[in-house]
């Protein structure tokens, strides 16, 4: 075992010294270590569970044999991050949590690890970092919240940061949005919609690394408490059979999840994160291979922000499982991927059921006929840009206006809010990507304002940044190459035409090559926006979101 590196021989007596200051006894020590990786905090409402999920953990691995060990893993709250320097510290975290965990991991030989995880950068993270260090790992997440209810209907923070958009226009009371503020978010858990906590929670299960009903069992439920025991006991038996994450997250799981996420219609972020977990198995993920996944894959759910379900609905309709069952009616699934069960994709949803037709559509009825998520290229991106197809109005499908330039997110709400966007403008917000922002700021603050000011049908906003999964409407994000490196972004206009056609995977700036040539030649880089501390060492090694916003140490000219 790799415990015996610091647990066994007379060279390991200091070691021991130390395990002994822990408490742990002789036969603990002779017993394989278990890392246990708690993203537990008391600032983010999807972990504030954790210490319960980890304790059950704990107890599973106990039962099967193991010592189990805690150490912690920082969070980001997005929501409270949001619209302010905070969201510059969102997707950043995904990088030092996988950093962090790698070295402790490996500073202290753990022999097994079960990751607990549960809000947007700690999942993917967490499993970046399991693909670097390759013991047996596995997967359990705090779960989702429940929806709330408020006047009359179950909502989720989409509405909430919506509410703000619908009194700022003067459709809703003071009284309201106080109702909405008290209500929307009535447990723990990570955000009820399938917003990106969400979608990565339920990726995990689909990539094999997390047990049945790890991204939609309720947080407040006592199965999820169950389900942590059992996932405690199974990481034991990994170990057993040695089987690795790298066994487990091969191409042919990467492209399963990137096929549920089209099924499901998950948040445009993972399309940063599919391909930096992608990065760290050595696959080289182009962000094109969603539109021919897409052309093939029915979006059978349509959960918040696309529709009026939640994850709470989605579990008690079967699930991920049964989502993978109805695509695997129509082949497309790899079915042969091993997984934490220690059985197959195929052996584990062989008995899945859809249990309810309204919230899963059968492969033969989807809501369309083509995936969630859609990749636009053309000369305004010509690296590739990401849409949540599935939660654009039929309308805003095509779609051409005069650009309304921003340089920052803060520019674009204020002039939204302040009635300066009429139907028909596309917005622009650039130098917010992963190097000018730095850090890709979320846009749902000016996507919610767009939609609660009543213009979700006639406005298209398009930037270098990101969306929160809670983002809906024509939002168009990750443009490559961003602003900040000279991409073509940084060359629109005020007034400038441009044209957007989702079906044909088209984003175009409707200004001829010369003189998109001349502005590139007018075009200076600007002062970074920040020059010190992790940012500023952030941006100098940032790629651009097409290739998923992955660290890269800067060649040496």
């Amino acid at each position: 075992m790799r415990s015996d590196t610091v647990t066994k021989g007379k060279q390991q007596a200091p070691h021991r010294s130390l395990f002994n200051a822990l408490g742990l006894t002789e036969e603990e020590m002779n017993r394989p270590l278990v890392g246990i990786v708690s993203s537990y905090n008391e600032i983010v409402p999807g972990h504030m569970n954790l210490d319960k999920i980890v304790n059950a953990v704990k107890q599973g691995v106990a039962m099967a044999g193991g010592t189990p060990i805690m150490f912690p893993a920082i969070a980001v709250c997005d929501g409270i991050a949001m619209g302010h320097i905070g969201m510059k510290y969102s997707l950043v975290t995904r990088d030092l949590i996988a950093d962090s965990t790698e070295a402790m991991a490996m500073a202290h030989q753990f022999d097994a690890l079960v990751m607990v995880p549960n809000c947007d950068k700690n999942v993917p993270g967490l499993l970046m970092a399991a693909a670097r260090i390759n013991v047996p790992t596995i997967f359990v997440s705090g779960g989702p919240m429940l929806a709330g209810h408020v006047m009359g209907q179950k909502r989720s923070l989409s509405s909430m940061f919506e509410a703000v958009g619908a009194n700022a226009a003067g459709t809703l009371s003071d009284e309201g949005l106080c109702e909405f503020e008290n209500k929307v978010c009535p447990t723990c858990g990570s955000c009820s919609g399938m917003y990106t906590a969400n979608s990565m929670n339920c990726l995990t299960e689909v990539l094999g690394m997390g047990l049945r009903g790890n991204g939609t069992i309720p947080a407040v439920y006592s199965e999820r408490i169950r389900l942590a025991k059992k996932a405690g006991m199974k990481v034991m038996e990994l170990l057993e059979k040695n089987i690795r994450p790298r066994d487990i997250m091969t191409e042919d799981a990467i492209l399963n999840a990137l096929t549920v996420d089209m099924a499901l219609g998950c948040s445009t972020n993972s399309m940063l994160h599919l391909p930096a977990i992608a990065h760290e198995i050595g696959m080289d993920f182009e962000i094109d291979f969603a539109n021919g996944i897409s052309e093939k894959t029915p979006n059978l759910c349509h959960l918040a922000p696309a529709g009026p379900t939640y994850m709470e609905d989605l579990n008690e309709a079967g699930g991920v499982y049964a989502v993978m069952n109805e695509l695997n009616k129509k082949g497309l699934l790899h079915t042969d991927c091993m997984t934490v069960t220690g059985k197959t994709v195929g052996e584990n949803i062989r008995d899945a059921v859809n249990k309810n037709p309204e919230v899963i559509r059968p492969i033969d009825n989807p809501y369309s006929q083509t995936g969630g998520l859609a990749v636009l290229k053309g000369n305004l991106a010509p690296d590739g840009s990401v849409v949540k197809r599935s939660a654009v109005v039929p309308e805003m499908l095509v779609h051409e206006g005069p650009a309304r330039v921003f340089e920052c997110e803060e520019d674009a709400i204020d002039a939204i809010k302040g009635g300066k966007i009429v139907a028909g403008d596309v917005v622009v917000i650039r130098y917010e990507g992963p190097k000018g922002g730095p850090g890709m700021r979320e846009m749902l603050n000016p996507t919610s304002a767009i939609a609660g000011m009543g213009l979700g049908s006639s406005v298209a906003l398009i930037t270098d940044g990101r969306f929160s999964g809670a983002s809906r409407g024509a939002s168009i994000g990750h443009v490559s190459p961003e602003a900040a490196v000279g991409g073509p972004i940084a060359l629109v206009e005020e007034g400038d035409i441009i044209k957007i056609d989702i079906p044909n995977m088209k984003l175009e700036l409707d200004v001829s090559e010369e003189e998109l040539a001349r502005r590139k030649e007018a075009w200076q880089p600007r002062e970074p926006k920040v020059t010190t501390g992790y940012l500023a060492r952030y941006a100098s090694m940032v790629t651009s979101g097409n290739r998923g916003a992955i660290l890269e140490i800067p060649k040496v000219k």
